[in-house]
């Protein structure tokens, strides 16, 4: 595989070509925030479509053509999202697109998606990705509403009904704040405190004071991803908090433990079946397919799987195998049987898709609780 490196405006453009003329090649693309503060984010998204990519195109490629990928890097930017949607579109003529990463950036370009008809695959969490249907746009994290839906299921069966809730003020932590706010009253769950932090703060320790003093609060659920969390983990064990901390699927990787350190001891998280892989049932089809995952990408990395790195599987995979049953790789083609997928093992789940649902995942098979132990994950009880 031959790799291209180019500056365009100043952003970086990573072109992945495979020596073929464009006719002989199905192009598809990919926005993905490689650097930057969501790097954590996109730079696992962008090495998976790596890999596979040139592992499909070893294997024979889709349709009897290599596929090319064209990926650009956001650094999770909606403004630098919506320059390189257009490029993808109107210049690369890609037949599908990957990303973006973080759900504010996907939001900016489902407008250019819908008049454009090419095929998204979000690999973002919020929930308005999907919700309404836009008849071009899927992904395939589980959505903010699932993960609460999930973590207050679990709260419950431990009678932890008295919460309080500290959410990261970007596109995802809004998202999923109000997400948790609508679904909590079925699981009866009630917020007694409600506070909030930006993306640049660097001390919570106001806001967790503040929930500390709230009388009768039992566990404290934080939607967010990137550094915040890794702070409220820490300054939460600094103030000596004794609440049951609970993180979002938005920081599913080794490097929120790897940033939070011995604090992270304890943390609960809810996080796609991927990253714990090998502590799934035998009888689970999604332990196969997400254990050659985490070889075939350690092998190559030298580096630990994330949940992120899964999101961009899923989305590739869910792109080709919609062209090989629809056998053609025409974006009407595509958005056609992606509409129409049944059964796909995945490493985030198994997806079932129709008209009224463009992610198609349930939530036994798309979310698992976690406990952080020893500097790892386990299953929490």
């Amino acid at each position: 595989m031959k790799k291209i490196f180019k500056v365009v405006l100043g952003l970086l453009v990573l072109g992945f070509t495979y020596g073929a003329n464009a006719a002989d090649t199905i192009k598809i693309g990919a926005l993905v925030a490689a650097t930057g503060p969501a790097s954590f984010l996109g730079d696992p998204e962008l090495k998976t479509l790596e890999l596979y990519v040139d592992k499909i195109n070893k294997e024979g490629g889709v349709l009897g053509k290599k596929l090319e990928l064209v990926a650009y890097d956001t650094g999770a930017s909606p403004k630098k999202a919506t320059t390189f949607v257009k490029r993808l579109i109107s210049q690369d003529k890609v037949v599908a697109i990957l990303g973006g990463s973080a759900s504010g950036e996907t939001m900016a370009i489902i407008p250019f998606i819908q008049r454009a008809k090419v095929p998204l695959v979000s690999m973002a969490g919020s929930i308005k990705i999907v919700q309404p249907v836009k008849s071009y746009v899927f992904k395939t994290p589980a959505t903010d509403r699932m993960a609460c839906q999930k973590i207050f299921e679990y709260l419950k069966s431990k009678d932890k009904t008295h919460i309080a809730l500290i959410s990261g003020n970007g596109g995802f932590g809004k998202s999923m704040r109000k997400q948790c706010k609508d679904v909590a009253p079925n699981y009866g769950i009630k917020i007694l405190a409600d506070e909030t932090y930006g993306p640049k703060d660097t001390d919570m320790t106001a806001q967790l004071t503040k929930i500390k003093n709230t009388a009768n609060v039992q566990a404290v659920v934080n939607p967010g991803f990137g550094q915040g969390p890794a702070i409220v983990t820490k300054n939460f064990k600094q103030l000596g908090m004794t609440q049951m901390l609970v993180q979002s699927h938005g920081v599913a990787s080794k490097k929120f433990i790897e940033l939070s350190g011995d604090a992270s001891e304890g943390v609960i998280v809810a996080s796609p079946p991927v990253v714990v892989a090998s502590l799934l049932a035998d009888s689970n089809p999604i332990k196969k397919v997400s254990l050659d995952y985490i070889k075939a990408y350690e092998d190559k990395y030298h580096a630990p799987t994330s949940t992120f790195g899964g999101y961009a599987y899923d989305a590739l995979y869910l792109v080709v195998d919609a062209m090989k049953s629809a056998k053609s790789s025409n974006p009407k083609a595509i958005r056609d049987a992606l509409e129409n997928t049944k059964d796909y093992v995945g490493l985030n789940g198994i997806y079932n898709m129709s008209k009224k649902d463009h992610l198609g995942l349930d939530l036994n098979s798309g979310i698992q609780m976690l406990v952080i132990k020893n500097n790892d994950w386990a299953l929490a009880k």
